[in-house]
């Protein structure tokens, strides 16, 4: 008996511990030093790994992605062409992963992981949430395999972001998803 119990307090402990591990990996790390300004230049040549997680209410998401940079180069209709999916990150596809069932454009997604692509528009962009989450960019992206696409407006930003980045935001009892980047942010909201 003593033995289980003294194994459950290990166990408990080192899971909390993997948590705070994981809780701090999502708020550090150079990107989010150059988007704040602590880096002054960006010299960084790869595209740095980058989570962002957040739980509202009974609904974890957790957003992997691959962060690339500006890096005075021309985005929109430039590195990232308009009217082509893109992976709206570098390396894979950028995935998500909810927890519970949420509502996405008047859908429901099962929790899980999946894949999140975009369309990126001059005045529209469509975002996606595609049902195959192991993917090389979007060269193996298979519009069959979509669960939902989202039409959303960008929105001009005043400040540079540098670095690609996820932001998952509380919308009253539900959720947003903003990708921004350069001077564009679009939101797609998330119905808990």
């Amino acid at each position: 008996m003593r033995q289980s119990l003294l194994l459950l307090f290990i166990g408990i402990g080192l899971s909390n511990i993997c948590l705070a591990q994981h809780n701090h990996q999502a708020n550090s790390g150079y990107a989010d030093s150059v988007n704040k300004g602590l880096i002054a230049k960006d010299t960084l040549k790869s595209s740095p790994k980058r989570v962002t997680m957040e739980t509202i209410g009974d609904t974890h998401i957790h957003i992997e992605y691959g962060s690339p940079g500006v890096k005075g180069r021309m985005i929109w209709g430039g590195l990232v062409a308009y009217d082509q999916v893109w992976a709206t990150g570098a390396h894979n596809a950028t995935t998500v992963d909810f927890s519970t069932v949420v509502t996405i454009g008047g859908k429901n997604i099962p929790k899980g992981k999946y894949a999140l692509f975009t369309i990126p528009g001059k005045d529209e962009w469509t975002i996606i949430i595609n049902s195959r989450n192991k993917q090389h960019l979007a060269d193996e992206y298979n519009p069959s395999e979509d669960l939902v696409r989202v039409k959303v407006k960008p929105v001009k930003k005043d400040k540079m972001v540098q670095r690609l980045s996820y932001l998952i935001e509380k919308d009253g009892k539900n959720a947003s998803i903003a990708i921004e980047w350069e001077y564009l942010r679009v939101v797609m909201p998330v119905k808990l």
